[in-house]
């Protein structure tokens, strides 16, 4: 019998075999002497219950320091968990009632060894209960088996067994077997007793004799034994195994021997040492396991349907309303400054006339005085000349001669201007912009400049440059834009992979304060030539040269004073047209401007471009009805215009405007040509007026080649000399570009592929080889232009390498333009990152706000996800509530990934363009997560306001809610690594994806070791264990077995709760730092 006791005790795991020192040590507590008031009555512990304790005390230390070795897992307070399950403080009436029934009490306790054989039986080496009985030993097996061995049964010890201590085998104990003790549960296989936990309910069992089992409890007694009675409990295991000690649902068992039905307004869950008074706005009926949170939880969906209604319909008016109060402001300072300056108008008007009759006076003063020095010299002395208007000079001023006066001799204000323009200290008397604050004097100081500047051009009938010379002379103080001229030779580009050309031998020069347009047939390379005069062109092989003034250097050296208008009208749509502009003047002007100067520019575009009507109004998106397309597309040029740029490149910005709206822009762009910008722009089909608003021509033959380079005033002089004249009645610019299509063919049978050379023939410029047959025969165009490649579109748009390696090559070029760090020659600084990070603080904010109604149908969806779970999911004792954490887990992943898709996918093609202006990616990214992180916050308490009163589980609402934010957190991550990588239907399926995958394998049994690794790798895996954990540490008493069982079963670990949400932060901030890098090296290509 010792062997196989030896063999049996080698076989199960250690932690299982602590836990039997646990019990053991419960017992000693158990035994506490102390006098309190309970049941009603007072109670004095019995002298014989004092020296049971004082054996049993001295072994409570060695089994601390084993329970804390070994039992550490499920059990993280140890104090606090035996007092829940073991402090029998004024509950040992049981101990002496037994004491009174069975003089040899103490020699029916059981003692370490056999406490702990019974567990070591009961539980398998995965640590779940997996029978009701004990494994075969000393006293009770098939050859030795006494009535004590019977569930519910126990016998004496023949001789006296020290409890203090530690005996190498089970004593014999096969004496006197009678019934067990209530409070007591004796084992089937073991014949002694074991006291039961707090929260279990033992007392002795009523033999039903239909069906010979003693109730409450399920075991049966032996049959043709009339002598053998029901004693106590007979099991102490976990509640999915065998729930017969545990205190009923609806009950409470202040001892063990005790079972109080549940008063109403009161609820008892299953194993309750008391009752749990409910909520206010909750009802409990008596002998109710769980409040009704009916009430409850339709309150607060009539109240989060409210306030989910007042988001979905007002969040817009309250930008509106702050943008209404701006926009009177803006009228009222506008009208302001309308009214001084038609004031001084008409103060000047009045001024000339009287300077012209006092002119008229005076001639006749002279007149008078040559008349009379005829006469007599007395007479000559009396006469006087002819006064002036004594009694206009006694008259009273009147009101607007003093205001006029007034502004005049201010030297403070910024309303208008003097009326001595040519006064060379008027500089010296203007307002500075760094002296207005108030938003008033800006808009007013703004709108004085831009009537100055109208009133100048109208008196003085003036071009733009004349109008910056006369402001010159009068002392205006212009700072010049630093100039930029490009200059290209022989520059080719030919897509990699392929012998295919995009551009070829293009030689010319753009120069400052001229406006060039770059025309040519469909396939041509407009756009192809201006990204690679731009520095965007990837995926090919360029040579030649591109001279920046004159020098070998990159143009992303002054990046900052370049803008480039792209084909496409990419604007934010959720935004107003004021706002897009006011964004790109902060971001890209000097960090040093003024804020006055800031605004003046600003309104300046607004005024050039026409945008005054619309200026409140939102851009518009495919969803949402904004301003119209040739709006759209002046703005899309604005938001380059108002960063003074010396370079501007525009790809076909007059697409799509009829011709008066070209025009306005046209005239617009030529304002900026003359204050120093090079200007070049892809032209379509233009109107001969428009045509003539050109400096500089630039067409393009089909394969990237040069017909004409030079000023629009002698092209048509230069094709009609090479035999190209322009017929009666038809718009030069589209007679060109059909005899460039081939469309028509000239009569003196110039073929449009001769063209090109003709022109480096007429230039003296290099003709390359194997274009030189081109001349020599006249060959049909169709069989001349195959090998011709057409580079319309972004280079190489379209086109596949025929090698796998030019793929690779194609893109690093990608990457290491993403990276590319050059030095900054553009002499302005421009707002740091975290300056750029406030600003798009407010712009991501108000889009936020205009979102209203998508981040309203967010919150309803947690809101019903949350409800539907939490009444199908109602927490499991036996499981803690697992599989409702499953659910929520997975509906919380999946739905935060889907909102937070939208904060970088919406916006891909917007970011593209500002950070390639220069702004900061990481200033784009921080704010977008910050914004992010109110709905962070706010979403776990959107979902548990419904799943945590519906399913009630006994974890608190903090914890829940902890887990809940580091889980949203760390899915939201994920989610911009989605959004930014990936396509968005793609991104939109793998949100969906994979929270379900990950929780499912994060919830399987880690049987292999292949297993273990992906569920530590997925972050569900730390949700999920900190859910359980949490509800797992409110189940005390006799839950503990249920608790180490499950705990063991899942590998979890009471101790890990903090480290399961520092990981998921972890994870949030890896996810964070990976869509970072997505960012940077994801470009548009």
């Amino acid at each position: 019998m010792n062997g196989m006791r030896n063999n049996n005790g080698s076989s199960y795991s250690s932690s299982v075999a602590t836990l039997v020192f646990l019990v053991l040590f419960f017992v000693s507590l158990s035994l506490l002497p102390t006098r309190i008031q309970c049941a009603d009555q007072p109670y004095v512990t019995s002298f014989y219950a004092e020296e049971i304790y004082k054996e049993l005390q001295s072994l409570a230390t060695l089994f601390t320091k084993d329970i804390r070795k070994t039992l550490s897992f499920c059990i993280k307070d140890m104090k606090k968990d035996w007092e829940e399950a073991f402090d029998f403080k004024g509950r040992l009436d049981f101990v002496d009632s037994c004491v009174k029934k069975k003089g040899d009490f103490r020699d029916r306790i059981c003692t370490s060894v056999e406490i702990r054989y019974y567990f070591q039986s009961f539980m398998d080496t995965t640590g779940t209960t997996s029978q009701s009985y004990v494994k075969p030993n000393k006293n009770c097996n098939l050859s030795s088996w006494v009535a004590g061995c019977e569930p519910g049964w126990g016998c004496s010890v023949g001789s006296t067994v020290d409890l203090k201590k530690e005996l190498p085998e089970i004593p014999s104990r096969i004496d006197n077997c009678q019934p067990c003790c209530e409070g007591f549960f004796c084992p089937q296989g073991l014949t002694c007793m074991i006291p039961c936990p707090l929260g279990s309910y033992c007392p002795i069992g009523k033999l039903n004799t239909t069906t010979s089992t003693c109730e409450p409890y399920s075991y049966q007694i032996p049959a043709g034994d009339p002598n053998h009675a029901c004693g106590s409990a007979d099991v102490w295991s976990g509640v999915v195994n065998n729930s017969d000690i545990f205190c009923d649902p609806g009950s409470y068992c202040p001892t063990t021997t005790r079972k109080v039905p549940c008063d109403r307004g009161y609820y008892c869950r299953r194993g309750s040492t008391r009752q749990n008074s409910c909520s206010m706005l909750s009802s409990c009926k008596a002998n109710t396991e769980s409040p009704n949170m009916h009430a409850y939880a339709a309150l607060l969906i009539v109240a989060l349907s409210t306030l989910l209604i007042f988001i979905y319909n007002c969040t817009d008016q309250i930008l509106a309303t702050r943008e209404k109060r701006k926009a009177d402001s803006r009228e009222r300072a506008a009208k302001h400054v309308k009214e001084i300056a038609q004031a001084r108008q008409r103060w000047r008007s009045a001024k000339d006339s009287i300077t012209k009759k006092k002119g008229l006076q005076e001639q006749l003063r002279s007149f008078s005085r040559r008349k009379s020095m005829k006469q007599d010299t007395s007479n000559a002395a009396s006469a006087s000349p002819l006064p002036p208007s004594d009694n206009s000079s006694e008259k009273k001023e009147s009101n607007l001669t003093k205001m006029m006066q007034s502004a005049d001799s201010d030297s403070n204000s910024s309303e208008g201007f003097h009326l001595n323009i040519g006064d060379k200290n008027l500089k010296n008397k203007q307002p500075k912009g760094k002296s207005l604050h108030t938003q008033s004097q800006i808009l007013r100081y703004a709108y004085g400049k831009i009537e100055k500047e109208k009133e100048q051009e109208q008196n003085n009938n003036l071009t733009f440059s004349g109008v910056i010379s006369m402001a010159t002379n009068a002392g205006e103080e212009i700072k010049p834009r630093p100039a930029i001229e490009v200059s290209f030779k022989d520059l080719t580009l030919t897509l990699r992979g392929k012998k295919k050309h995009l551009l070829r031998c293009v030689t010319g020069k753009l120069m400052p304060c001229r406006v060039s347009a770059v025309m040519g047939p469909s396939g041509a390379g407009k756009t192809t030539f201006l990204s690679a005069l731009a520095g965007k062109v990837r995926g090919c092989t360029m040579t030649g040269s591109i001279l920046i003034n004159g020098k070998h250097e990159s143009i992303h050296c002054y990046q900052k004073i370049i803008g480039f208008v792209p084909q496409d009208d990419i604007v934010h749509g959720n935004l107003t047209v004021e706002e897009n502009l006011r964004f790109s003047a902060r971001c890209r002007l000097s960090a040093d401007m003024a804020k006055a100067d800031k605004v003046l520019i600003i309104e300046r575009v607004i005024e050039t471009l026409g945008l005054q009507a619309i200026r409140d109004s939102l851009v518009g998106t495919v969803e949402r009805r904004g301003i119209s397309g040739g709006q759209k597309k002046r703005v899309n040029v604005g938001l380059e215009m108002v960063m003074e740029p010396s370079l501007l490149i525009l790809d076909e910005p007059t697409t799509g405007l009829d011709s008066a709206s070209s025009s306005l822009l046209l005239k617009a762009l030529r304002r900026e040509a003359h204050e120093g910008v090079n200007i070049c722009m892809v032209l379509h089909q233009p109107s001969y007026t428009l045509f003539r608003m050109f400096d500089d021509i630039i067409f393009l033959a089909k394969g990237g080649l040069t017909a004409y380079h030079g000023p629009v005033k002698k092209v048509e002089e230069y094709f009609a000399s090479i035999g190209i004249p322009v017929p009666d009645r038809v718009n030069p610019p589209d007679h060109f570009i059909d005899v460039l299509e081939g469309i028509v063919k000239p009569s003196s049978g110039v073929t449009y592929q001769q063209l090109p050379i003709k022109w480096m023939l007429h230039n003296g410029y290099n003709v390359p080889p194997d274009m030189l047959h081109v001349m020599a025969e006249n060959h049909d165009p169709e069989s001349s232009s195959k090998g011709e490649g057409e580079g319309e579109g972004e280079a190489g748009g379209g086109e596949q390498s025929e090698h796998p390696w030019d793929s690779v090559e194609i893109e690093k070029d990608h990457v290491d333009s993403n990276f590319l760090i050059v030095k900054d020659l553009s002499n302005r600084r421009t707002p740091g990152v975290f300056r750029q990070y406030r600003y798009y603080l407010g712009r991501v904010g108000k889009q936020q706000l205009r979102e209203g109604k998508s981040q309203a149908v967010d919150y309803l969806l947690l809101l019903v996800a949350g409800a539907i779970l939490g009444m199908l999911t109602t927490a499991n004792d036996e499981t803690f509530g697992s599989l409702g954490y499953t659910f929520t887990v997975i509906a919380v992943s999946l739905l935060c990934k889907i909102a937070a898709l939208r904060s970088f996918s919406l916006d891909k093609l917007q970011y593209w363009r500002e950070s390639a202006s220069g702004i900061s990616s990481l200033a784009h990214f921080m704010s977008k997560d910050t914004i992010d992180l109110f709905n962070t916050v706010i979403k776990p308490v959107v979902y548990l306001s419904m799943f945590y009163f519906f399913s009630n589980p006994r974890s608190s609402f903090a914890s829940n809610y902890v887990i809940l934010l580091c889980l949203v957190y760390s899915a939201t991550g994920m989610a911009y690594i989605l959004a930014i990588y990936l396509a968005p239907s793609a991104a939109q399926l793998c949100s969906v994806l994979f929270p379900v995958v990950m929780t499912l394998i994060a919830s399987q049994k880690r049987d292999t070791t292949l297993m273990k690794i992906l569920a530590k790798l997925c972050y569900p895996n730390y949700a999920l264990e900190a859910f359980v954990v949490a509800n797992a540490e409110r189940y005390t008493g006799v839950w503990l077995i249920t608790r180490c069982s499950s705990l063991k079963t899942n590998d979890y670990n009471v101790n890990e709760w903090v480290m399961c949400l520092v990981i998921l932060i972890l994870y949030g901030i890896l996810f964070r730092i990976l869509a970072f890098g997505c960012l940077l090296i994801t470009q548009r290509k």
